[in-house]
């Protein structure tokens, strides 16, 4: 459960998660070596300190304790201030002071106290509370019955310079932390170049100018299979259009020589049906043509999708078909037009032609764009609604999405949303018709 929910944590994104790689392991190590230096390297110190401070306050009680001294102790504190840098004075025995509180952080305090203890075994007060750089130490004497009083400066008796290397260890990660961040963003930089190069093309836009191989080995060995890549599919697809297109002019080529020895033969009801068969055959030729084709020598442009749907009110007002478009006519889409204009007149040309009522609804959710198109006509039964999408796929029963009846209508619509990252499903629709609801990215 932990893990899980740690993962639902951690970044996506390549860059983030390399930062943290680089910046988790040396945060814990610089951790580790911040409290072995503060368990081993600072306590030691404070530890000497403390000691050599104690054995000089133990010094100067045996000498009051053991030698006559002047009635001020002028002597002696001349001795402490000058050989031993301790500003000590001798006070009436009471009144004493009272314990006061430890620090939060008392190793100072633990330290001089335990040494005290150890060296002196006298009544003792010590105030190592607060940002004062002088430390006040007062101890119980036995001859004279009084109070001596030492000030002893802070680093004297404590290891107070050590911030310096936590300072440093802070500054040198920052350093280290920068150049990651400078050095993975370059090296990142290409990753996401890549990326937007293949995505471009997979939505059948044109990559950008500036596109090059660059970055580490394995970057610049992906990006040159990528380009190879591209480079054959767009071979294939050239190869496979001129085919097409040269049987398209040898077979259009036929159907005008049939055209045109129809036309010189009186009309008869026979001749009406060969029209009819040869009209037949042209619209099924250029549908194949447009379904290899794929509209790939195009370019992308901002469209209006409220402008490309009304294009066919007339459709709908000549065939006396109720037809209704809910879009802000201010939305646009990047698309290729001539696709973009053959998917909405597959779609809506098909709902008029077995519905009598259509509903387009067009808007933004999650970063992608939805046109739904809702129909009250027969629909398509569950089981053959991916099955329709099948190149020359036909439904005999109920109904088709081509006029030229090649099965070619819903696989040509689809091929122009993927060409374009998005894709389409088709459902049951509220008015009880069908429901094709288009996808295409932002």
């Amino acid at each position: 459960m932990f893990t899980r929910w740690v993962a639902t944590k951690m970044p996506k994104g390549l860059y983030a998660r390399s930062l943290i790689i680089i910046i988790a392991p040396m945060v814990l190590l610089q951790s580790v070596i911040a409290f072995v230096f503060m368990e081993r390297h600072w306590e030691t110190v404070t530890l000497r300190l403390s000691k050599v401070v104690t054995s000089d306050i133990a010094a100067i009680i045996e000498i009051i304790e053991t030698y006559p001294q002047d009635s001020d102790f002028e002597q002696i504190t001349k001795l402490a201030r000058e050989k031993l840098s301790l500003n000590i004075s001798v006070l009436p025995p009471d009144p004493f002071p009272p314990a006061v509180g430890k620090p939060f952080f008392s190793l100072l305090d633990d330290t001089l106290r335990s040494e005290i203890t150890q060296q002196i075994g006298r009544p003792f007060w010590i105030d190592t509370v607060g940002d004062s750089n002088i430390l006040e130490i007062r101890i119980r004497l036995e001859k004279p019955d009084n109070v001596l009083r030492v000030f002893v400066r802070r680093s004297q008796a404590y290891a107070s310079n050590s911030h310096i290397f936590l300072v440093w260890m802070v500054g040198t990660s920052l350093v280290l932390c920068l150049v990651a961040i400078l050095f993975l963003r370059n090296q990142i930089r290409p990753i996401q170049k890549l990326s937007d190069a293949a995505d471009r093309f997979g939505k059948g836009q044109v990559m950008p100018q500036d596109f090059r191989i660059s970055g580490s080995t394995e970057v610049r060995q992906a990006a040159l299979a990528f380009l190879q890549m591209r480079e054959r599919i767009e071979r294939q697809i050239e190869q496979r259009t001129a085919m097409l297109t040269g049987v398209s002019h040898d077979l259009r080529t036929i159907l005008t020589r049939f055209k045109l020895q129809l036309a010189l033969v009186p009309e008869i009801k026979e001749i009406e049906e060969l029209q009819a068969d040869v009209d037949d055959m042209q619209n099924m030729l250029q549908g194949y043509l447009d379904f290899a084709k794929g509209e790939s020598d195009e370019t992308a442009v901002d469209l209006l999708v409220h402008e490309m749907l009304q294009r066919h009110e007339m459709e709908a007002s000549l065939k006396d078909k109720q037809y209704t478009i809910n879009c802000d006519p201010k939305l646009a889409i990047h698309f290729r037009p001539g696709a973009f204009a053959r998917l909405i007149s597959n779609l809506v040309s098909n709902a008029f032609r077995y519905a009598d009522e259509l509903e387009v609804s067009v808007s933004i959710e999650n970063g992608h764009y939805r046109i739904v198109f809702d129909d009250d006509g027969p629909g398509i039964p569950k089981n053959q609604r991916e099955e329709v999408f099948r190149p020359f796929f036909r439904l005999d029963e109920a109904r088709n999405l081509d006029e030229s009846g090649t099965g070619l209508g819903l696989s040509i619509a689809r091929d122009i949303v993927r060409n374009h990252g998005g894709d389409i499903k088709l459902r049951e629709s509220p008015l009880g018709g069908l429901r094709a609801t288009v996808t295409l990215p932002v």
